[in-house]
């Protein structure tokens, strides 16, 4: 490959060249580089959760790649304390408010905490998508005493800590307070308390269990005043030093993070590199997930997309798919989103096994690389079938009622895309295809600019629908009234194809038109008629 494409040309194999190069100036081993991404505890993981894990284990396998041993760290932040109760859960969490999620039973009653049972939905979606990871507990590695060094040169150097805070937020809080907060040994808050003095020489932490706003919330204290063990685990470290202290205990030397906690990371940069002499990691910041009404995807804000969500319609790789893509820029997503993804990875595969030509060399590899990544560095030797998601959802909505996969088999079978036996990954997408009919019914097309002689031909064409019944009469008429109009057929057809099924080639238009009903497919053209 030419040396101006780096690896498979995509940012994924730019970022490990570069992390490389970062590391070998400041003299580091080579021998291990540790990617992570955090893992949040305090609610339901949701896509863009999912995309933080991608990333980072894609700059792992591009570390690899290029002959390098690394590995990505999947770090659960489960001793964090609930600020907010997630909309959609149960009302009666409201009393744990302020308590660490490893200590909140769980609502669902199949996990020992909420942090647990929240941290392995994310898990399990990684295992969905073939994600290898280290798991590591922030709730254990405090209480092994993985971050005794860090912590506690952190807490004797609290005033310079706290001037950094300052200088680059503007809070005056760990000027005064030190950036540790102890679990309240009393009612057993661990946002409540205030950690005033450090004694070093005893391993403690001196607090008392004051208040504390959280999320526009007064958490009231309980007064009491006590000691906390840093050694021992009873209390974790502020967000704004914790970052640093582990990636100087764990060696971590690339962390991506979303434009939301940009300050944080910032801060933790400093007190890395001023505080705890390590120089900090390489970071990549991204934009958010957005739901269709503008607003980021969040835990909290009931409007969380979860990547098991996904998985009911689409595939896996369907979603790295949207998560390895591109990665600066805010994103607008909804479920409805999932079959436009299902049909540009079987582009993407197209132009990896040279079925469909990019004559841009730069392209075609960063379009290959893409579709590599999206199958973990672990390409099938030959191409899937595709049939258009589209295609497939009006197949099981016209199905006869208990012997869906039967009918769309025999269809897939006449219109030619099998001929004996169903390939298992085709099994699957019939099974996304069943379950979308089965919750929503139908796709909401998206809208198809036509031109004037587009939407006249159409017109036509729907007349002509309204009367004719046989599917060879309806294949022939199509190549009629294209020429007719000044259409060459192929695009007359290529966008027929794209307002019925979303992609640009199908099955023969007449037997198709006769199997999914006249009037379904009238409506069809009707409606984009009218939207363009």
């Amino acid at each position: 490959m030419s040396e101006d494409i780096i690896g498979h040309g995509t940012w994924y194999d730019k970022t490990a060249v570069e992390l490389v190069e970062r590391e070998r100036k400041l003299g580091r081993s080579l021998e291990l580089i540790r990617t992570e991404s955090g893992l949040g505890a305090s609610g339901l993981p949701h896509i863009g959760s999912f995309a933080d894990c991608a990333r980072a284990y894609a700059v792992t396998l591009a570390l690899e790649e290029q002959g390098y041993n690394s590995e990505y760290i999947a770090f659960a932040d489960d001793k964090d304390g609930l600020r907010k109760v997630p909309a959609g859960l149960p009302e009666s969490l409201e009393k744990y408010l302020g308590y660490p999620v490893s200590a909140i039973p769980d609502p669902y009653d199949c996990h020992q905490s909420y942090g647990e049972h929240m941290t392995y939905l994310l898990l399990d979606a990684l295992n969905q998508a073939g994600i290898e990871y280290t798991y590591l507990s922030g709730f254990q590695l405090y209480k092994n005493g993985a971050f005794n060094e860090e912590i506690k040169t952190i807490l004797l150097q609290a005033e310079r800590v706290g001037e950094i805070i300052r200088d680059e937020v503007g809070q005056e809080k760990y000027v005064e307070a030190l950036p540790y907060f102890p679990v309240c040994s009393s009612c057993g808050r661990i946002y409540t308390t205030k950690a005033h003095d450090f004694l070093p020489e005893e391993n403690r932490i001196l607090y008392t269990c004051e208040g504390m706003e959280v999320k526009g919330k007064w958490l009231e204290g309980c007064g009491y005043e006590g000691a906390a063990d840093y050694t021992k685990g009873e209390g974790k470290l502020s967000w704004k030093s914790e970052f640093a202290a582990r990636w100087k205990a764990l060696d971590i030397r690339f962390e991506a993070y979303g434009k939301d906690i940009a300050d944080s990371v910032r801060i933790n940069d400093r007190i890395c590199e001023e505080v705890l002499n390590y120089p900090s990691p390489l970071h990549v910041q991204y934009e958010m997930f957005l739901d269709k009404s503008g607003r980021k995807i969040s835990k909290s804000a009931g409007n969380v997309f979860t990547p098991q969500v996904w998985f009911r319609y689409g595939s896996p790789e369907s979603l790295l798919l949207l998560t390895l893509k591109r990665f600066v820029g805010a994103r607008a997503l909804s479920v409805t989103d999932i079959p436009q993804y299902m049909n540009e990875l079987d582009e993407l595969e197209n132009v990896y096994f040279g079925r469909k030509k990019i004559t841009n060399r730069k392209e075609r590899a960063k379009l290959r690389g893409l579709y590599q990544y999206c199958q973990l560095q672990n390409p099938p030797s030959e191409p899937s079938v595709h049939v258009p998601y589209n295609l497939l959802t009006y197949l099981a909505k016209v199905a006869p009622e208990g012997s869906e996969r039967e009918f769309i088999v025999d269809k897939l079978q006449e219109y030619g895309y099998v001929e004996q036996g169903v390939p298992e990954e085709l099994e699957k997408r019939i099974g996304y295809a069943l379950n979308w009919i089965e919750d929503f019914m139908e796709i909401k097309e998206r809208p198809i600019e036509l031109n004037e002689k587009e939407a006249s031909a159409i017109e036509e064409l729907i007349q002509t629908l309204k009367v004719e019944e046989q599917e060879e009469q309806v294949q022939s008429v199509v190549f009629d009234i294209a020429r007719k109009h000044d259409i060459t057929p192929g695009r007359f057809f290529k966008t027929l194809y794209k307002i019925l099924i979303g992609v640009p080639r199908g099955p023969r238009f007449g037997p198709y038109v006769i199997a999914m009903g006249r009037e379904n497919v009238i409506a069809a053209l009707q409606s984009a008629v009218e939207k363009s």
